[in-house]
């Protein structure tokens, strides 16, 4: 198929175009350079035009006319994501969602929403609607969208308490529309969430989100210092594991992390601090000062309702998650980090066989996360790179210890994840996009049925890293 650019553009000129190269390129581009596997190949990439509908309708002609033509379209939000989800790996157009922000209708426990919403703006409008808010969000909650989020995402603050965003419950209900020559809108529930959950827009574009919510709290912030890593993950456990005491996020920050990398934290930490960051319903305040008292190893060094610092440190979740990482690299260009699992029920002793193994090369950032009911640890560790070789051996070393990588140096639905294919999101590719025009190069299955997990998805048009 040979893309006509042109007539696609003139089909659609009536809508909210976009053409100026400058914003292209900046519209065309996500975190990718998380990565440096990622930006020595995908530095170049970038759309030929951008589109931004206001509406479901146009979001059809789009769709429409790009099949017309043979024009590949790569859906974006706020381009937040750090796989190169976004990325127009065969140009074409970029679809923008950011006019399709409205809060259609807050119920109890449920809101009905479009994907371009900041998840900011979702919960500040549950909050002023009934007081609730959206159960769990990115660490990028003040950039990023909600349909960015679900295509792209797996899990976040609040997955301490709800798990992960695929979990059952945590969607209600996706409204997609499909790339077909006459695009068909289909409602998913249940079973089928699961075709374009965590799909990179794939399969389908998601115009309608409904998605579960939980009573918003004044959630307390605070950093609780260790001088030993072990105190610090088996409090962290302990305390996630108390039934009566609701939190939102608990992350775990092996020294020198807090000292090297948070700005306004370093000033009341040494480089041997462990830090523990975590936000605490008010309710459960009187709770977590008792759990705390009893050990002695722990000290509260901030608490976001009783700030006595010089500079308030702002949010304690944006220092964890993915945050983390983008904190350190502003400070050294070299990090970059790793997704892993530390599965129940042997998580503290694969932490701690990989800590000992790796560090100080490999620095442990730990979140908890909630599996079927079992708290448990997502990594997202801080890796100081030195070769793509290297990267790769420390990612062998985990596998061989029984831990799994979620591995954000790959670009691909199926490298980036569990490594292996989702035949329900493949098989709704073949019914939605029969021509492979949506965000093409991010489904190996589609494109090379007989790929093996032996090397890295080369894509037509990618670079190698040098």
């Amino acid at each position: 198929m040979t893309a006509n650019i042109a007539a696609a553009k003139a089909a659609l000129s009536h809508l909210e175009l976009d053409e100026n190269p400058t914003s292209i390129r900046a519209k065309s581009r996500d975190f990718f350079w998380y990565s440096p596997v990622l930006k020595a190949r995908m530095d170049h990439l970038e759309g030929d035009f951008v589109v931004s509908p206001k509406s479901e309708a146009e979001v059809i002609e789009v769709l429409r006319a790009c099949y017309a033509h043979n024009v590949p379209v790569t859906t974006r939000g706020a381009g937040t994501g750090n796989y190169g989800q976004a990325m127009p790996m065969a140009g074409g157009c970029i679809l923008h969602l950011k006019n399709m922000a409205s809060v259609k209708e807050v119920h109890p426990g449920r809101v009905i929403v479009e994907p371009g919403c900041l998840l900011k703006d979702v919960d500040a409008a549950c909050k002023a609607h009934s007081g609730q808010e959206l159960r769990m969000f990115s660490s990028t909650w003040a950039t990023a969208t909600i349909g960015g989020f679900v295509a792209g995402g797996s899990g976040g603050i609040g997955s301490c308490t709800w798990g992960s965003l695929r979990d059952l419950g945590n969607i209600i209900r996706l409204r997609v529309v499909t790339m077909e020559e006459e695009p068909r809108v289909l409602e998913f529930r249940g079973e089928e969430l699961a075709r374009v959950s965590h799909a990179y827009g794939t399969n389908g574009i998601i115009t309608e989100l409904e998605m579960p919510l939980a009573p918003a709290y004044d959630w307390v912030g605070l950093f609780v210092a260790f001088d030993d890593f072990d105190d610090a993950i088996r409090y962290t456990e302990e305390l996630a594991n108390q039934d009566g005491i609701l939190i939102k996020i608990a992350s775990v920050y092996e020294a020198p992390t807090a000292h090297s990398y948070f700005q306004r934290v370093a000033p009341h930490v040494t480089e041997g601090t462990h830090l523990v960051g975590l936000m605490v319903a008010p309710q459960s305040m009187d709770g977590f000062n008792t759990f705390t008292a009893r050990r002695p190893a722990a000290r509260v060094i901030y608490q976001s309702d009783a700030n006595d610092w010089p500079r308030d440190p702002g949010h304690v979740f944006e220092y964890g998650w993915n945050h983390t990482t983008l904190r350190a690299l502003k400070m050294d260009p070299s990090i970059t980090y790793l997704q892993v699992r530390y599965g129940y029920p042997d998580h503290i002793a694969k932490v701690q066989a990989m800590r000992a193994a790796l560090s100080p090369e490999v620095l442990q950032h730990l979140e908890v996360i909630r599996e079927n009911g079992k708290v448990m640890f997502a990594g997202l560790s801080l890796v100081k790179f030195t070769t793509e070789e290297r990267l790769d051996e420390i990612v062998r070393m985990h596998e061989d210890a029984g831990c799994m990588i979620f591995n954000p140096h790959r670009f691909t639905l199926e490298e980036g994840g569990r490594q292996t294919v989702d035949d329900r999101q493949l098989n709704f590719k073949r019914e939605a996009d029969p021509k492979g025009l949506l965000n093409p190069g991010k489904m190996i299955a589609w494109d090379d049925p007989a790929w093996k997990f032996e090397r890295i998805y080369e894509y037509p048009g990618m670079k190698a890293a040098e």
